[in-house]
């Protein structure tokens, strides 16, 4: 076992949340990136009354106090997308999409930096399995996007590990005996899962490939089950559903675009407005809409996103949940239920149910051959979820992970085994 730190360091940089992973002896290897916070919000805010960029919880903060500025969150969710390749206008100029990713990843290398109390120019990356479902390509031009951004930050050495492997060698640094693992990292843009066989012994073995049994991903994660639970539970108040004169439905795009962290701005523009204002004297009920505008007037959709958002992780432990909308129209607001949430994703998890039973085939196992299911990732203690996978694999024990710690813990062990 090494006795001196690692040199290199592991990123996790999450649709929801990012952290940083130092191996060193005898200590905890996630690095502190906001105060006393082992993890960094991924969200940036351009405050544009002080003309800065600002990150994490602090972002959320000036935001919710109501600076003036361009909140952005589910930066990950870029990769892979076609806005990549395109700009957004921050602080009123133009900014391509890559280079506020490299603003948030900078940050991250920073703060790590300065409490490390090194320089890092080796990094492991984590990655999901699938950038992009389906396509190759696309997945390919995901990963060498993030590791260039990564390389211009100074990084000289870039590599990358599954983010679901990443969190199996934590839980392997735990173990007292050989198991056969199913990895469950529900996180805020994907789904990953891997088979892995892990013991005491293969710790110290460098190739692991023998031991990936399967590998799989989907492009499902706590960012789609928010846009579910809104558009189920939050947005029929704000119009969603309503009826045109023709008895048409009312086009849900701006429903849509507030449902979807990335997209919110776009129902500020003034095309988008002029759309809703050509529609309002075409609907049957105009309540809905009304309140819409009046939301789109306070630049209220970050707000409510957040929002859903604690609704979703209220109805992890209880079965209602109501969300106050107050702001919006005295008395209003929306009763959520586990039932209703359930029912909203649960075309999704039958996706991640079908997956994990694919798993099983190519890793050439059946039910009875998993020993643990190893929870990982925000979203992974949807009692739904969890309940799904249950009947996959009956037998298999659950084990609890650090939901947003496993896998920087998992990429500091990866990155001290490659770089030293």
């Amino acid at each position: 076992m090494h006795s001196t730190p690692a040199r290199a360091c592991g990123i996790d940089f999450g649709t929801s949340n990012s952290t940083v992973g130092w191996w060193r002896p005898d200590a905890e290897p996630l690095i502190a990136l906001e105060g006393d916070d082992l993890t960094l919000p991924s969200v940036v805010f351009f405050n544009l009354e002080e003309r800065r960029p600002v990150y994490g919880r602090q972002a959320l903060a000036e935001y919710l106090e109501g600076y003036e500025g361009r909140l952005m969150r589910s930066l990950k969710s870029l990769l892979g997308s076609k806005l990549l390749k395109s700009e957004t206008t921050v602080l009123g100029s133009a900014m391509p999409f890559k280079e506020i990713l490299g603003l948030f990843i900078g940050t991250l290398k920073q703060r790590a930096e300065a409490q490390a109390g090194q320089a890092f120019e080796q990094v492991v990356l984590g990655r999901p399995v699938h950038f992009v479902d389906d396509d190759p390509a696309a997945d390919r031009e995901a990963a060498d996007t993030l590791a260039g951004v990564a390389q211009a930050l100074g990084f000289k050495e870039v590599s990358f590990q599954f983010e679901p492997i990443a969190a199996a060698f934590d839980y392997e640094s735990r173990i007292a005996g050989e198991e056969r693992v199913l990895i469950v990292d529900i996180g805020g843009g994907t789904s990953d899962f891997s088979l892995v066989r892990l013991s005491p012994e293969r710790r110290q073995v460098d190739d692991r490939q023998a031991d990936i049994l399967a590998t799989a991903g989907v492009h499902i994660g706590g960012t789609d089950f928010d846009k579910q639970l809104s558009l189920h539970g939050v947005m029929p108040l704000f119009g969603h559903g309503s009826r045109m004169k023709s008895e048409a439905p009312m086009p849900t795009s701006t429903h849509l675009n507030l449902a979807t962290w990335h997209t919110i701005n776009a129902v500020y523009a003034p095309a988008s407005l002029r759309a809703l204002q050509s529609m309002r004297y075409d609907i049957q009920d105009p309540t809905g809409i009304d309140r819409l505008f009046r939301l789109i007037e306070q630049r209220a959709g970050h707000w409510l996103a957040m929002q859903v958002e604690q609704g979703k992780i209220a109805l992890t432990e209880a079965r209602e949940h109501v969300i106050d909308l107050g702001r919006i129209e005295a008395d209003l607001v929306a009763e959520l239920t586990r039932e209703r949430f359930e029912s909203a994703i649960d075309p999704l998890l039958e996706r991640i149910r079908r997956t994990v039973d694919e798993l099983l085939t190519a890793a050439g196992l059946g039910s009875g051959d998993v020993d643990t299911v190893f929870f990982t990732g925000g979203s992974s203690a949807i009692p739904a979820l969890r309940q799904g996978i249950a009947r996959v694999l009956p037998n298999a024990r659950h084990v609890e992970g650090d939901r947003f710690g496993s896998i920087g813990s998992g990429l500091a062990i990866e990155a001290r085994k490659r770089y030293g």
